[in-house]
């Protein structure tokens, strides 16, 4: 177990200044562009395979990194960048995670790979939980999964939402229900491979903000796949199952339900991401009240302004302490006994939305327009408080967790 340090390695160090001038140089430049258009960026995520950002063997290096920061760190930066081209690169991350947390290593080695593809054919994969009647509340999720015995095949039907790369994906990892009077503890993930009959992109939805990455939903009509597409396999599932229907009766255990267990190992990321969009809102309203004249003085010599940004950097630097934690927690195998994942994530999240929109106040009129990324930014930054577990949700868990009451 590696030692808590608030101090990168030499390693990382070289690392993160790699991932920022990518962010500088190739990301920030295309921002607005792509954000417009609201397509997925295709030509940014090539270029970010190619110079080794968006693959397995990236991601993989960060996610073992014995210290926890590697995922973290990299999540900042890129997010640095742009939060929209950066969830394109990363959005295959969230559906890798669902097979490294579910998967057997068979399923692990097989799929990971697909999700990607090569520097030359570039990949994604989606991993799709929400439904129209099922956001926050998991419970109330309605897609089936059915075995066939006779087959060894799994029928899935339903639809889902708010998939980022829904439709679009190589591969597509589905939360589905197995045992509906198990409630969540009844849900299990699966793969659908590519090109499998009966999934189909159904309405893609036009955003607020990070509108270069592709957000759609998912319609799963009779999907057959085999049966080894069960993350975990059959077996691993009957026994979760038989161990879940033996504890309702006692008034239930905190069992992990798939997509909870994917969430909850991402959501100090998703905190990071929401550091890396308010500093660099941050650091255009520092060097814009730096250089900004008014009434003869820069406008950070007046203390409204100026006790703004020190309270945005402070902000800033709490929210990365509290994802750096968790982040070195989870990698150190320590419980989150007072939901420090959860905890990171929501401070994170409100940070975000908070700065970009102090950065707005700065630059006044300028910040309002496209002719800066502020408002690119601000508009960004409302989405860490809604996905992965809204900022209310967050607080339940929060509550739940640290009066030791179940989370269903």
């Amino acid at each position: 177990m590696a030692e808590f340090t608030m101090e990168l390695n030499e390693d990382q160090k070289q690392v993160r200044d790699w991932i920022h001038g990518f962010a500088a140089d190739v990301i920030r430049p295309a921002a607005a562009e792509w954000d417009e258009r609201e397509e997925t960026p295709w030509p940014i995520i090539q270029e970010a395979a190619k110079v080794g950002i968006y693959s397995l063997d990236f991601y993989a290096q960060q996610f073992f990194d014995p210290t926890g920061l590697g995922v973290p760190m990299a999540m900042e930066e890129l997010f640095w960048g742009d939060a929209g081209i950066a969830l394109s690169i990363v959005g295959t991350g969230l559906a890798a995670i669902g097979v490294l947390a579910n998967g057997t290593e068979e399923q692990i080695g097989t799929w990971i790979p697909q999700m990607y593809g090569t520097a030359d054919d570039v990949k994604v994969a989606a991993f799709c939980s929400s439904e129209p009647d099922a956001g926050s509340d998991v419970g109330a999720m309605r897609t089936r999964a059915v075995y066939d015995e006779a087959k060894d095949e799994w029928v899935l039907n339903g639809t889902k939402t708010w998939a980022t790369n829904g439709g679009i994906a190589n591969v597509h990892i589905v939360v589905a229900v197995v045992d509906p009077e198990l409630g969540t503890k009844g849900h299990a993930s699966f793969i659908v491979p590519p090109n499998t009959p009966g999934l189909s992109q159904g309405q893609k939805f036009h955003k607020h903000g990070i509108r270069a990455s592709h957000t759609a939903e998912v319609v799963l009509e009779d999907v057959r796949v085999p049966g080894a597409c069960l993350l975990g396999g059959k077996e691993k599932l009957d026994e979760r199952l038989a161990r879940a229907r033996e504890k309702a009766a006692a008034g239930g255990e905190r069992v992990k339900n798939a997509a909870m267990a994917t969430f909850e190992a991402s959501r100090p990321a998703v905190g990071a991401m929401a550091v890396g969009t308010a500093r660099a809102a941050y650091e255009v309203a520092l060097d814009y009240a730096r250089t900004r004249t008014q009434f003869g003085r820069p406008i950070i010599d007046n203390q409204g302004v100026a006790f703004q940004l020190a309270d945005m950097r402070t902000q800033i630097d709490a929210a990365r302490l509290l994802v750096w934690r968790a982040s070195w927690m989870a990698v150190a195998g320590k419980p989150f006994t007072s939901a420090e994942g959860s905890m990171s994530k929501l401070y994170a999240s409100e940070v975000a939305k908070k700065v970009t929109g102090q950065a707005i106040q700065i630059l006044g009129g300028n910040g309002y327009t496209r002719e800066y990324p502020v408002e690119r930014m601000h508009r960004d930054a409302a989405i860490y408080t809604i996905f992965e577990g809204t900022s209310e949700i967050q607080r339940l868990v929060i509550a739940r967790t640290i009066s030791d009451m179940p989370i269903r």
